[in-house]
């Protein structure tokens, strides 16, 4: 391949990506919306059960089998326990405070998993990327206030739970690549939020809400959105060099602020631009340097 070829398939690796992440953005803003009338457990149940019937969808029309002994892999057993309690804290969070503020937090997933895998796996990690992992967790300090007028504990905690537990997905998903199809993560991936909002309905106590007309086409699209979006950024992935265009990834909080403002009337203050600043830099600056270290190895 040219190098001109090389460039023009990362830019259309880099513009997927972008629109997958408009996607999510938009997921998000109707979870919000209808998180107004509808409990989050039951949101999560619905967009487990729609996101699943797609996705067998497509397993049955490639022929793709539902069930196979990979799928009982401990590794992917503790990628969907992740995926479980990362959706639950995720949903949550979303309903508890600003959309662009949830968004921005869970910028913070590349630096957790960044220590999860200098501190579970092994990997080395210089002195300027846990300088950079500091800033970053410094700057969700920043959006936090723990000593002012910031978020409530319980939005703290989810955003968190979910930030971390993602990471952990994430990272058990980087082991077991190869040994499992995409396709088969995606799915049972998908169906581990069908207990998860049983579970989280139980736990909180919310009581069931028939949807009506407009709720019904929100969680149809949340549901379509979340399933367009990972197919986004699948074939992405797969258009251009993962390296080239992962720093896209950071445009879904510049489409969560702007849908945030548009949907809700939600204004950041500087705190808020500060904290997401420090961020997202510190983001950029570690995937820089982990892509440093992996070219002169």
């Amino acid at each position: 391949m040219t190098s001109a070829e090389m460039t023009r398939d990362n830019l259309r690796g880099g513009l997927l990506m972008v629109a997958a992440m408009a996607a999510f953005a938009v997921e998000d803003m109707m979870v919000k919306i209808v998180a107004g009338t509808i409990p989050a457990g039951q949101i999560i149940l619905a967009i487990g059960l729609g996101s699943t019937l797609v996705l067998t969808v497509i397993a049955l029309r490639q022929r793709h089998p539902l069930i196979t002994p990979a799928v009982l892999h401990p590794l992917v057993i503790l990628r969907n326990l992740a995926e479980m309690s990362g959706t639950a804290g995720f949903i949550t969070a979303l309903t508890l405070m600003p959309l662009g503020t949830a968004s921005a937090l869970h910028q913070t997933m590349p630096l957790a998993m960044t220590l999860g895998a200098a501190v579970f796996l092994g990997e080395k990690v210089g002195w300027r990327r846990w300088m950079a992992v500091a800033l970053g967790f410094a700057g969700v300090l920043v959006i936090l206030r723990p000593t002012g007028d910031g978020l409530s504990a319980t939005a703290a905690a989810a955003s968190m739970t979910a930030v971390f537990s993602l990471a952990v997905r994430d990272l058990a998903t980087r082991k077991v690549v190869g040994a499992v199809s995409s396709l088969s993560l995606a799915l049972w991936g998908s169906a581990s939020f069908i207990p998860t909002g049983l579970i989280l309905m139980t736990v909180s106590g919310a009581t069931w809400v028939m949807p009506l007309g407009v709720d019904w086409l929100l969680l149809a699209g949340v549901a379509g959105m979340g399933v367009t979006g990972y197919w986004l950024m699948v074939v992405a992935t797969r258009v251009g060099e993962v390296s080239a265009i992962m720093p896209y990834r950071y445009s879904r909080l510049v489409f969560a602020m702007i849908l945030g403002f548009l949907a809700f009337r939600e204004t950041p203050d500087a705190l808020m631009l500060v904290g997401s600043a420090m961020i997202v830099g510190s983001g950029l600056y570690t995937f820089l340097r982990e892509r440093y270290h992996a070219f002169h190895k």
